[in-house]
């Protein structure tokens, strides 16, 4: 209630809402307080926010939300080896669609090729979205939702950090030259029918400093800002964006919709870029993606290969980017 008012908020307005009494309110108040909330009392108006803490718990997170379906429910740990594995596990014991896995701590994170995506304790978000699209999506375009989830995550962060942030494709969210953002989904299905779809997000926010071997490479949202972003207004406005991008990706089941904006997200589009696959490499110009999300690539002889996402890479000439 204080986070969606622009105001101040009755201690009557509360009990009433709440059917508690004035003793209750007050109790919660100062427990917020404890947790690191500033919130300001005034005689005859009430209470408000004025400052909050960098959290990102189940409330907190629930309190910023504009969805119908997306991140509801919120399930917040203080730590788990994998926020995939632990929303694959909730899944499999029956979790709807929408679930969303937070963690404020990864011991075991995964990325791409098994690479290991480690998330110390309130440097990045760590989530994983629980999807069942069932019969409405055949499971050969379930990769595709990589790519919305990438689109969803460049959109959010231009929303929340005004900072010029793109796509690599086919779904890393980078800024100057380097990496924020690694997005890895995994499906249970059957011939015909998807069970569920986990898709998980790690986003760099507030690391400083990176190893030596990842300098070059990646790079943080406190970088660019020069201050660590808002995490929960930034899971709340990847959540909005991701029901915007998968309601019409759904219609189609393909890009057809999304197409356009994906490639006005893509950086180096109409430049040079170097395919790296398995006993196949070559460079061309980058020419955007096509419905089906794969990347158009012209050739210097003018002939267009398609390039799918998987073991494949793309790269562009003098660097990451």
């Amino acid at each position: 209630m204080l986070t969606q008012s622009d105001g101040y908020v009755s201690g009557q307005a509360l009990c009433d809402r709440l059917g508690v009494s004035r003793t209750a309110v007050w109790k919660v108040i100062n427990q917020l307080k404890e947790e690191g909330y500033e919130i300001e009392s005034v005689t005859g108006k009430g209470y408000r926010i004025t400052g909050r803490p960098d959290r990102i718990t189940a409330e907190e997170i629930t309190s910023r939300l504009d969805t119908d379906w997306a991140a509801r429910p919120v399930r917040y740990f203080d730590s788990v080896d994998s926020t995939n594995n632990e929303a694959k596990r909730l899944a499999e014991q029956g979790a709807p669609e929408g679930t969303l896995v937070v963690a404020e701590e990864q011991t075991q994170g995964k990325g791409r090729r098994g690479r290991a995506w480690m998330t110390p304790t309130g440097t990045a978000i760590a989530m994983s979205l629980v999807l069942r699209p069932g019969t409405r999506l055949h499971p050969d375009r379930a990769p595709m939702l990589t790519l919305v989830m990438g689109m969803t995550v460049a959109a959010a962060c231009r929303e929340v950090t005004s900072a010029a942030i793109g796509i690599k494709w086919p779904n890393d969210v980078v800024s100057q030259g380097r990496k924020i953002c690694g997005i890895l989904t995994e499906m249970s299905c059957e011939v015909d029918f998807i069970n569920y779809v986990v898709i998980g997000i790690g986003i760099n926010t507030g690391i400083e400093t990176f190893p030596p071997e990842l300098q070059e490479t990646a790079v943080s949202l406190h970088t660019l800002m020069g201050r660590k972003p808002d995490r929960a207004r930034l899971i709340a406005a990847c959540m909005k964006a991701f029901e915007r991008y998968y309601g019409l990706f759904m219609k189609t089941q393909d890009f057809t919709l999304l197409m356009e904006e994906y490639n006005a997200l893509l950086v180096g589009k109409g430049g040079r870029v170097r395919v790296l696959s398995p006993g196949n490499e070559f460079e061309g110009i980058s020419e955007g993606i096509n419905p089906m999300g794969e990347l158009r690539v012209r050739r210097e002889d003018g002939t267009e290969e398609t390039v799918f996402a998987g073991e494949v890479s793309v790269r562009g000439i003098y660097g990451y980017v």
